[in-house]
């Protein structure tokens, strides 16, 4: 971990700690972070917070107060944090189930919300079963039991159904038309390659290293290193041809 994120992270908890007191009983970074897959200048840093009551909103408040980037600079594009109750973690859900969300960064459009009900349905409501799948794996744990102790995955077929709704949600996004290059069209071809080996190899993996899993035995190789290359500041995949990319995972993990 970098050092600046490392620091970064440790003043996040003391000052979690300092809102949430002895209620906060866990700390966890997630994402990139915890896939040893950060990409300075590209990458969030993701936290998940578990408590074992529900925060007052008074709290919830403060805490957004005290974390937004205003008060506790980002050193990645933005901090994307999550705060779930530990029963709720252990659970299993494919529900939402978090007490309050909050994204803020330099480069993130800033969000604040208190109850899954106030979450935009079209923003996606699989993200956060999926990202307690992937803390459950490879979490590292900055304050509280290890990760694998603290979350749960969902059953098999919820999982399942949780990645053909991710695929769906990012072939809802418009593209352009025709041969360019498509800005975020790699995410959306690496986001597949992902998914596609959770489903087939029961493991979660940054996008990158699952890309080139994926393209190591793909009719599309040489598409998904696109995507791998755009990473790093080369030319996106076309918007035609990360979609129909993202059909083809979608029919393989519809399939099982």
């Amino acid at each position: 971990m970098r050092d600046d994120v490392r620091g970064y992270l440790a003043d996040l908890v003391r000052r979690a700690r300092d809102v949430l007191g002895a209620d906060l009983a866990g700390a966890y970074a997630a994402g990139s972070v915890a896939l040893d897959a950060y990409q300075p200048g590209r990458s969030d840093v993701d936290v998940a917070l578990l408590v074992a009551t529900p925060p007052s909103v008074a709290a919830k408040r403060e805490l957004v107060d005290r974390l937004r980037h205003e008060s506790l600079p980002c050193p990645a594009r933005g901090l994307e944090l999550v705060v779930y109750r530990r029963e709720v973690a252990a659970s299993g859900t494919s529900d939402p189930g978090f007490e309050m969300e909050l994204n803020t960064g330099a480069t993130m459009p800033f969000r604040a919300t208190y109850d899954p009900a106030d979450r935009p349905a079209a923003d996606g409501r699989f993200w956060y079963a999926l990202d307690r799948s992937i803390l459950r794996q490879s979490g590292l744990s900055l304050l509280g039991p290890p990760a694998v102790d603290a979350f749960a995955d969902p059953a098999p077929a919820a999982l399942r159904t949780l990645l053909v709704d991710a695929l769906r949600w990012w072939l809802a996004l418009p593209t352009p038309p025709g041969d360019a290059p498509a800005p975020g069209a790699e995410d959306a071809v690496l986001g597949a390659c992902r998914a596609l080996v959770r489903c087939r190899d029961g493991v979660w993996l940054g996008k990158v290293d699952a890309g080139r899993r994926v393209a190591a035995a793909d009719p599309d190789a040489a598409l998904i290193l696109r995507a791998v290359a755009a990473r790093s500041g080369g030319p996106p995949p076309s918007g035609p041809a990360a979609r129909a990319f993202q059909h083809r995972v979608l029919a393989r993990i519809e399939a099982g």
